[in-house]
């Protein structure tokens, strides 16, 4: 037996939709957020298996197609920094009605105080040090601080991007403000932003600033820092309406494999006629039907006729009617088998005529050269070919019937054998071999009498005539009682 295996590995990649996406480091996280789309990859891998089973060789094609369809979306945290979210307290509230805590100095004034950010409350930097704050940004005079605010409940592990926004009102161009945010996978620090609001030596008075930060991978802890320093020419740095939120990359991953197996079977023309009829007759008699993987057969069950007495008394009666039928056809072939007999015999008479003709021939010469002794008559000189037909009958008739009978016996078809016609014309080759052709004389037909021959035919009832008289007597006397 002989294996061969050949292996094609095909690839092919069809995108529907793009998402732009940027891993980090290790390749297998996105470095901030991705385009929401669709991406579908499809890798077909083909397998063709020849085997060689001495009778066939069977060719196996195996393709397996691994389709991974990725979709991509962007999920919204919300303001993590509104207490009704439940990330943060009300202390921890961005809309600063309370000091968060933190480093230097602070105060909290409502009013006109508060410019354009609203009478109700905001949030002043007053500390004019020039230290590094506990976030590690450098230039601190004052911090409002929240620390690892907890949005495991998130499940944010594909990377994603933090956004704030933040109020702002700087009278004092000397003075400067800054926005900082750690993001941390538990004690891990996944990354570090720092946005200089409004530096010193700009005069920006009252600005609305918003910023983002890119992450990747897990993200399940965030700590906001708002500081900056006041010299002391002014009122400080006022801020007001802190918002930070998460945006994170949602990745769903679907995997679908397809394995399609075709078969091919080479055979190699080594079974003889007799195993190819049994095969098909096996599959005229069966239903051939495939159940999970195996060939089942069943047979054809033929329709079982019942036999009573009145069934067969019915056969009989219809055989009887119809044997006129088959006398006629009987006589048919009976004509076309002497017609093809003859037509046989006549062509082995020329085709062996033409030797014996050479042997009259020689004895035609022998009485020549012996005139003397015994003269030959004009009549048998002048007429050899009665001579070639005298002689003729010494070979058997019989053997030549039987060679024109075995060449028209040959000539039914094989399949044809059995059937009515076939059966009927070897029956009638027999019998004239038989040298029994009287055989069907006795068929005779019966000449069917037309019925209006009896329907207009008058017999006389002698017993009628005698009791209509005595009817017609015994009336006369009832009517002659009367008188």
């Amino acid at each position: 037996m002989l294996l061969r295996i050949l292996a094609l590995w095909l690839f092919l990649c069809y995108s529907y939709s793009k998402a732009d996406c940027l891993p980090d480091a290790t390749g297998k996280n996105f470095d901030g957020l991705c385009t929401p789309g669709v991406t579908i990859t499809e890798q077909e891998n083909v397998v063709v298996t020849e085997d060689d089973k001495g009778t066939e060789i069977v060719t196996t094609t195996t393709t397996t197609t691994t389709t991974t369809t990725t979709t991509i979306t962007n999920e919204d945290s919300g303001n993590i920094l509104d207490s009704s979210l439940g990330y943060v307290g009300t202390q921890d509230d961005g809309d600063m009605r309370t000091d968060w805590g933190g480093q230097g100095p602070a105060s909290m004034p409502t009013g006109n105080t508060c410019g354009e950010l609203g009478a109700d409350r905001c949030a002043q930097i007053t500390g004019s040090g020039n230290s590094t704050s506990t976030m590690g940004v450098s230039g601190m005079g004052t911090t409002f601080i929240i620390n690892n605010i907890n949005i495991s409940d998130l499940q944010i592990d594909k990377g994603g991007e933090v956004r704030y926004s933040i109020e702002v009102e700087k009278r004092d161009a000397q003075d400067r403000i800054y926005m900082h945010i750690t993001g941390r996978n538990g004690s891990s620090t996944v990354f570090q932003g720092t946005d200089i609001l409004s530096e010193s030596g700009i005069a920006s008075g009252y600005q609305s600033y918003t910023g983002s930060f890119d992450f990747s991978g897990v993200l399940n802890r965030i700590t906001v820092e708002v500081g900056g320093r006041d010299i002391n020419l002014a009122i400080g740095p006022l801020f007001d309406d802190v918002t930070v939120n998460v945006f994170y990359n949602v990745i769903n991953t679907i995997i679908t494999q397809q394995i399609t197996t075709m078969e091919e079977i080479l055979y190699l023309n080594i079974f003889d006629t007799v195993e190819l009829d049994f095969v098909e007759e096996v599959f005229e008699l069966n239903d051939v039907s495939m159940n999970e993987g195996e060939i089942e057969f069943a047979p054809i069950q033929a329709p079982v006729e019942e036999i009573t007495v009145a069934s067969v008394e019915l056969e009989i009666a219809e055989i009887e009617i119809n044997l006129t039928e088959p006398e006629v056809e009987i006589v048919e072939v009976e004509t076309e088998v002497e017609l093809e007999i003859e037509m046989e015999l006549e062509e082995i008479v020329v085709v062996e005529a033409e030797p014996e003709e050479e042997v009259i021939e020689e004895s035609q010469e022998e009485p020549q050269e012996s005139e003397p002794e015994q003269p030959q008559t004009p009549q048998k000189e002048e007429d050899p070919e009665e001579t070639v037909e005298e002689e003729k009958p010494s070979e058997p008739k019989v053997s030549k019937k039987e060679k024109a009978a075995t060449k028209i016996v040959k000539k039914i078809d094989d399949k044809a054998r059995y059937d009515d016609a076939a059966q009927t014309k070897t029956l009638i080759v027999m019998q004239i071999l038989g040298n029994t052709k009287t055989f069907f004389d006795s068929q005779s037909y019966i000449q069917d009498t037309n019925v209006d021959d009896y329907l207009n035919k008058t017999i006389d009832d002698q017993y009628g005539m005698l009791f209509d008289m005595a009817q017609n007597n015994t009336l006369q006397e009832m009517i002659d009682a009367q008188y």
